[in-house]
């Protein structure tokens, strides 16, 4: 019975990720099915939902290299400027670019990993990345903002503490990050 119960905790193991992976696939899948179903070149649904997934990441990729360009450059930060000042979607606009670019681009800004002390009295401290390192607009001096990703999650919380509590950590932004979100299973590559 115990042999009986290791093989099926070791086949919950494999079989979970394969079966949510698979979900996950096959949810996108169905997203892409529905979203490019009106454009019917062929008969096959599998085959439109492909030629549908390319094309999107052919204008993604296209409106990439013309917002490298000169000319779109100028057209496209014209259009980022309205979009950030038009009442109502500057409060959905914003966020959505300021949280996408925290995390790839030219502005990255979770590239400061550090070790923050949450709880002095049971010397618990939390994974963390500095977001600013001066609080001044906000009146507040000697204190850092620390931004505490959550585990299997995109979310998390930004807490403003002392900088006497706060440590780099001599670690790549990236792999942190990787280190937390994953709840701390994740192997570090040396």
């Amino acid at each position: 019975m115990k042999q009986f119960f290791r093989y099926f905790i070791q086949g919950l193991i494999l079989f979970i990720p394969l079966i949510i992976t698979m979900a996950i696939l096959s949810k996108l899948f169905n997203f892409f099915a529905g979203l490019f179903s009106f454009i019917g070149l062929t008969e096959s649904t599998i085959l439109n939902t492909i030629l549908g997934l390319v094309v999107t990441l052919g204008v993604i990729a296209l409106i990439g290299v013309l917002a490298s360009s000169f000319v779109f450059k100028q057209f496209f930060n014209f259009l980022e400027d309205k979009l950030e000042h038009a009442p109502f979607i500057r409060h959905i606009y914003s966020p959505i670019k300021d949280f996408t670019n925290a995390f790839v681009g030219n502005k990255k800004r979770f590239n400061k990993p550090v070790l923050v002390l949450t709880n002095p009295a049971a010397e618990i401290e939390e994974i963390g990345f500095i977001t600013h390192e001066d609080m001044k607009d906000f009146h507040i001096v000697d204190k850092v903002s620390v931004y505490l990703p959550m585990s299997y999650s995109l979310s998390g919380r930004l807490v403003i503490v002392p900088i006497k509590n706060v440590k780099p950590l001599a670690a790549d932004a990236a792999d942190t990050m990787k280190f937390v979100v994953s709840g701390g299973v994740t192997d570090i590559d040396e």
